[in-house]
């Protein structure tokens, strides 16, 4: 059986995998599903310098607290980022990483600069104005493809804004995360800002997946995205 580490994206926090966590856990694994430095329940830890490298540390902190082997890593969104980081500090403990509906960095890469321009351009605007300069405002559900009145409620309140450095700080690697299997799911009913992601997933051969929902899979499409998973994972 394996450890399967379930990372959220921007703005939200461990409890966003509630719906998903039950079906893998009935599969017979473990499973952990941390919140991220400064954001949701861990909203306290909030400030300027929070930043990708700090996020990256989080994982792997948990993942070495626990003796964790055998790991399939799951980043969503923003978290692809994370994900790749925590492949090149750690591989010899994960079997497998997903992204899902999620950024696809190389050496270098801020996930600012892996969005399309105009996506880019509403978060600056954003970071600037109500984000004060360092945080990004909370994202319109809809845009997400949200649009479920029950989901719409469990999420809006639970939403915090994110650190603007973990979308500017650079993504650094050895060439280790290369180690590590990939795949990449893509989220189709919405507006697909990850499809560029996708297309370089395959570019590199990675097995890529189709999930007909909006963005926020673990919440629209629960039980679907746990068999996904599990199918993945094993493949």
């Amino acid at each position: 059986m394996s450890t399967f580490v379930l990372i959220h994206g921007a703005w939200h926090g461990g409890w966003a995998w509630q719906r998903v966590v039950p079906e893998l856990r009935a599969a017979g694994h473990e499973v952990h599903t941390p919140t991220l430095s400064g954001v949701s329940d861990r909203a306290h830890l909030l400030h300027p310098q929070v930043g990708l490298s700090t996020h990256i540390q989080d994982v792997v902190a948990l993942i070495e607290a626990h003796d964790a082997r055998d790991v399939v890593l799951v980043g969503h969104s923003y978290a692809g980022q994370v994900v790749t980081g925590v492949a090149d500090r750690i591989p010899e403990r994960l079997t497998k990483r997903i992204h899902l509906d999620a950024f696809v960095g190389e050496d270098g890469d801020a996930a600012i600069d892996l969005l399309p321009p105009t996506v880019a351009g509403h978060y600056r605007e954003s970071v600037a104005g109500p984000g004060f300069g360092w945080l990004i405002p909370v994202r319109s559900l809809a845009k997400l493809g949200v649009t479920d009145e029950a989901d719409v409620e469990w999420l809006t309140p639970r939403l915090t804004p994110h650190p603007w450095l973990t979308y500017t700080e650079p993504l650094r690697l050895t060439g280790k995360d290369d180690q590590v299997p990939a795949a990449f799911i893509e989220c189709v009913d919405w507006m697909r800002v990850f499809t560029p992601q996708a297309e370089k997933a395959a570019a590199r051969r990675w097995p890529t997946y189709e999930i007909a929902t909006g963005h926020e899979a673990m919440v629209t499409a629960p039980d679907e995205l746990a068999a996904l998973l599990l199918d993945v994972a094993a493949a």
